[in-house]
């Protein structure tokens, strides 16, 4: 069995078992960090700028249709209020939004990745925190890449020290990032309900016949119909976002500067951060808790940040700041200038504020935006899910790539949930301002746990100085801490819904990720040392039938628990056997052409090897139906390069005896200033020597090379025969073998660990997919080995 201790203190047998079982080359284990849009023309920045207002900004756009309502859902007495709320969101939108995320966070985006689980995938590559599987150390060997040096002394240095040595600080960045996916969850649950719900409600504007449960019925419905068309992808009518958010966010500025004109152009002066002061100064605790209404004139800014989908910053920057950003302060502005002068609509102000000849195109736009926004955020909890599940956090769940090059995903189970969830939250609390207390809640969490990522990414990734580091942090908390402490007032209203949705979330996130991690450990512990199966002889002491079999683990090296399992149960094996390293890397993508490797295990005629198979957090493994080809294809072109491997490596002993001997021979002294007396008879001999040895070192380099030669025609026979063998036994017949693992607590565990473990982790394992499902093996050929691991 392995066990985990000091090489130092080992014997000849783990000595043995390191020379047998190596882990992967150097070359091999480097995963490139790629960057398709690093020379980008200007016409294409713009048009990925056009096309990034409709996949990054409709949940930021959409905003205005319900901040003022939640601001003061009990209506305005102080008309310089409105100028006071007016000027915070204005310096929350230039800081949080457009310093902050647009300039600052995008920018640590994971090649075109966005969201906590992109910025948690930077950490781990640059300091060994990752608390998911593939922890131990011959698995670095394999995943472990792109990792920063440091100063001994530096300040980032003691970090990577301090969060490397304390496991208790890697639990808690987990922890974090879970909250952190676990809100972003909640808030694409909340988002489509207030949204939506916000701009259907425009229809009993004019009508006031139409009853608040049309409005919610109508809302639902479209909802539903959202929902619904996910499984269909949105291939086909994308390119149809970008020019409705583009109309919105035009209608919606040229709507700002009309009211500004019309109603009062002195709503300006709340550009003055001095009505900021004022405000809080004049309302006090009201004021305060107002900040939850507020904070949702940012939300959306999340989302921005999670769905990157691969534009480049350059052009996310250029949509914000010519585009977006002012059309924002347009349209606030111009609600805030009708508001000062009709103070009692604030219910429906953005509707209101309206000129009535273009009303109802509006409230068209409006809903078309607002489903819009909704598909935003649909897609960013689809693309967190998946991230999560790639890397160990999340039960393995059905996802289906609905357009390839565009790497858009839809998942079944999670899409139902949400569905049901959201109608749920827009149909049982039936009022703006507790789906705007909720929505604010789940907002605020997640850009904490940005501030606290983004600190270490700046200080490891980065390596900013750390007085940069601390003034970005001091900022970031001195805006985000009295949002948060706003919402949590406002719990009892509605702020509960997602911290409800989140905990259940968390849970499941959490206990997949703990059993999991237990499990891995206890299979790493229980592995069989490759010098031992070895030591069986060719045979492994078995019977070896005509075929291959293919056995899958996560271990990088030694014999997993499940094989040992079976060749001491059974007296028979195939001829060939090839262990299958699965890996899930915190990358991206792993590039197709390096996702395969292959070395052997042992001596040639004991026919074993070791396949890693390696994906990103974003790989499609649908494009791997043809798993099981893709994997012989690595196998034969590895059985090929080690062919030739052997005969370069019998011309290098050849090429090193030649130039040793050229080498002794340029130190011969020879110096022309030197008089050496001889005869001619001495000349004579001296050059028949000279020929004779000549001739001997002509004759002994021939017949090197005519071994080299047969060495190397010996090569190749060896080659086809072993290619030959591997094809023959590919014909016999493939077989998969895989763990069918039951997972129990020992029987000292305590009280909450039998829960975790026998109850949920279980049942969680019980409606969770295969790994058989996941790399397309067939029934028939697929073989589950029993056991049971305590952990």
């Amino acid at each position: 069995m392995a066990a985990q201790e000091d090489p130092d203190k080992k014997g000849g047998v783990w000595v043995l078992d390191q020379q047998l079982d190596q882990p992967i080359d150097v070359e091999a284990k480097k995963v490139k960090e790629t960057n398709i849009h690093k020379n980008c023309s200007s016409m294409m920045l713009l048009q990925f700028a056009f096309q990034s207002l409709g996949v990054v900004y409709g949940d930021l756009g959409t905003s205005p249709l319900y901040v003022f309502y939640n601001i003061f859902p009990d209506g305005v007495d102080d008309k310089e209020d409105v100028i006071g709320a007016l000027s915070v969101i204005i310096w929350s939108l230039t800081f949080v939004p457009l310093l902050k995320y647009v300039f600052i966070v995008c920018r640590a985006n994971d090649n075109g990745q966005g969201g906590t689980f992109a910025l948690y995938s930077l950490l781990c590559r640059h300091a060994k925190i990752k608390s998911v599987p593939n922890q131990d150390v011959t698995d670095e060997e394999v995943t472990t890449f792109s990792r920063s040096t440091f100063g001994e002394k530096s300040f980032a240095a003691r970090i990577k020290r301090g969060l490397e040595k304390h496991e208790f600080l890697q639990n808690m960045l987990l922890i974090l990032v879970l909250i952190g996916s676990c809100m972003v969850i909640g808030d694409g649950i909340l988002t489509p309900a207030i949204s939506v719900l916000s701009a259907v409600g425009g229809m009993n504007v004019n009508h006031k016949g139409i009853s608040k449960e049309m409005v919610v019925l109508f809302a639902v419905v479209i909802l539903v119909l959202l929902f619904i068309m996910q499984q269909y992808g949105t291939g086909k009518v994308w390119w149809l976002f970008a020019p409705i958010v583009l109309l919105w966010l035009l209608l919606i500025g040229g709507i700002g500067i009309f009211n500004i004109k019309k109603y009062d152009s002195s709503i300006l002066k709340a550009f003055s951060p001095v009505y900021i002061y004022r405000y809080f100064k004049r309302r006090g605790r009201p004021g305060w808790e107002s900040l939850g209404g507020i904070m949702l004139s940012i939300n959306g800014t999340e989302t921005l940040f999670a769905d990157l989908n691969h534009f480049p910053v350059l052009s996310i920057q250029i949509a914000f700041t010519v585009v977006v950003f002012p059309c924002l302060l347009l349209a606030y502005c111009g609600q805030a200038a009708y508001l000062m002068k009709n103070s009692n609509n604030m219910d429906r102000a953005f509707y209101q504020s309206v000129p009535d000849t273009i009303y109802w195109p509006v409230y068209v736009i409006a809903i078309a935006a607002a489903i819009v926004a909704s598909q935003s955020t649909i897609t960013a909890t689809f693309s967190l899910i998946k991230q999560a599940l790639s890397l160990g956090c999340f039960p393995r769940v059905k996802v289906i790539y609905t357009s390839r090059h565009r790497h858009q995903i839809y998942i079944p189970d999670v899409n139902w949930i949400l569905m049901i969830l959201c109608i749920s939250v827009t149909a049982g609390f039936n009022q703006k301002t507790q789906i705007g207390n909720a929505a604010g809640t789940a907002v605020v969490i997640v850009m904490l746990v940005t501030t606290f990522l983004m600190t270490l990414v700046m200080i490891l990734v980065w390596r900013v100085h750390w007085i940069l580091v601390l003034l970005f942090t001091s900022l970031s908390l001195l805006v985000e801490g009295p949002y948060l402490s706003a919402v949590l007032l406002k719990v009892d209203e509605g702020g509960w819904a997602p911290l409800v949705i989140a905990t259940a979330f968390f849970i499941v996130m959490y206990v997949w990720n703990y059993g999991t991690v237990r499990r891995y450990d206890i299979e790493m512990h229980s592995k069989v040392s490759m010098a031992w199966i070895i030591g069986l002889g060719p045979s492994l002491g078995l019977v070896r039938v005509p075929g291959i079999v293919l056995v899958y683990s996560e271990l990088a090296s030694g014999v997993p628990r499940i094989f040992s399992h079976f060749i001491t149960n059974l007296p028979a094996i195939h001829s060939v056997v090839i262990f299958v390293c699965v890996k899930y890397l915190p990358v991206c993508t792993v590039p197709e052409e390096e996702r395969f490797f292959v070395k052997r295990i042992g001596p040639n005629n004991f026919h074993m090897f070791r396949c890693f198979v390696r994906y990103g957090y974003k790989d499609d493994h649908g494009k791997d139906d043809d798993f099981e080809e893709k994997l012989f294809d690595s196998l034969f072109m590895f059985l090929r390069l080690e062919s030739l491997m052997e005969a370069s490596s019998d011309t290098d002993d050849v090429s090193s005896i030649l130039d040793q001997q050229a080498f002794e021979s340029r130190e011969i002294p020879f110096d022309n200033n030197v008089s050496i007396p001889f005869s001619n008879a001495d000349l004579t001999i001296s050059s028949v020597e000279t020929m004779t040895i000549t001739l001997e070192d002509m004759s002994l380099n021939a017949s090197r090379a005519l071994t080299m030669s047969h060495r190397t025609s010996i090569n190749a026979e060896t080659e086809m025969n072993q290619i030959e063998f591997l094809h023959n036994c590919k014909d016999a017949g493939v077989v998969h073998m895989m763990g069918n693992t039951i997972v129990r607590a020992r029987r000292d565990s305590n009280f909450m660990k039998r829960i975790v473990i026998d109850y949920l982790y279980s049942f969680l394992r019980k409606i969770c997919r295969g790994n058989s499902v996941l790399f397309f093996v067939p029934q028939e050929s697929l073989l589950n080995v029993g056991q049971i691991l305590y952990v």
